[in-house]
């Protein structure tokens, strides 16, 4: 049970935080104002990598090209690491499963962040083989902050009052070039984890100010 529990004695429901698509719609759109780095050789992939590898906490998130026949999925095409500053897109679909990447993932130093990341971590582990280290999964760990919404979009929008824009989502992330639209949304993904970690475990977000407080019956 989190610091911040609330709870309404006489109906025996808990105050929790949480945000409908209609109020989303209104909030002024999240952008990612770091630096994007497209990452499309094996050879960019290791310099990238030995950089990440220096940093303590890293975002993650990834984009596969959507299918529209059921039974034909894509691989992953995309992987996407965000420090504050910075945010590297490494085209899986040029570069495979590095032995880097798998360093990385591996890594005990080096905290990854990420919301649904056994998904993503499931679609990793159909490029190649490796034992994920010292990841985070955001659904859970913002539950202490009594936030009851799993999508990122929502715990966003919760915690800064800002709109992650989906229009993005299911274009093609295969194409030869991936457009700025494409970059900065897949950049944003990722980097909102690591902001979304950071600033939680900074003290910095009172629950009790929010003015997203909901209802939720007691379990």
């Amino acid at each position: 049970m989190s610091n911040f529990d609330y709870f309404c004695s006489k109906e025996g429901k808990r105050i929790m935080l949480g945000i409908s698509k209609e109020t989303i719609a209104e909030l002024p759109q999240a952008m990612f104002g770091g630096r994007i780095i497209m990452i499309s050789s094996p050879l960019d992939c290791r310099k990238a990598i030995k950089y990440l590898l220096t940093q303590p906490i890293v975002g993650f998130d990834t984009e596969t090209r959507p299918s529209f026949h059921k039974g034909n999925p894509h691989k992953v095409a995309l992987l996407q690491l965000s420090t504050a500053d910075e945010c590297f897109l490494i085209r899986l679909n040029h570069t495979g499963l590095t032995p880097e990447i798998k360093e990385l993932m591996e890594s005990e130093k080096v905290l990854k962040v990420g919301l649904s990341i056994k998904d993503d971590l499931h679609s990793l582990s159909a490029l190649g083989t490796f034992s994920p280290q010292n990841v985070l999964e955001l659904q859970t760990y913002v539950k202490a902050y009594d936030i009851a919404d799993n999508s990122l979009q929502k715990v966003y929008a919760v915690i800064f009052n800002e709109r992650i824009s989906k229009g993005q989502r299911l274009t093609n992330w295969e194409a030869e070039t991936l457009t700025e639209a494409q970059q900065g949304y897949a950049a944003l993904d990722a980097y909102a984890c690591y902001r979304i970690y950071t600033h939680l475990r900074s003290g910095n977000f009172d629950p009790d100010s929010s003015p997203y407080k909901i209802e939720e019956p007691e379990q």
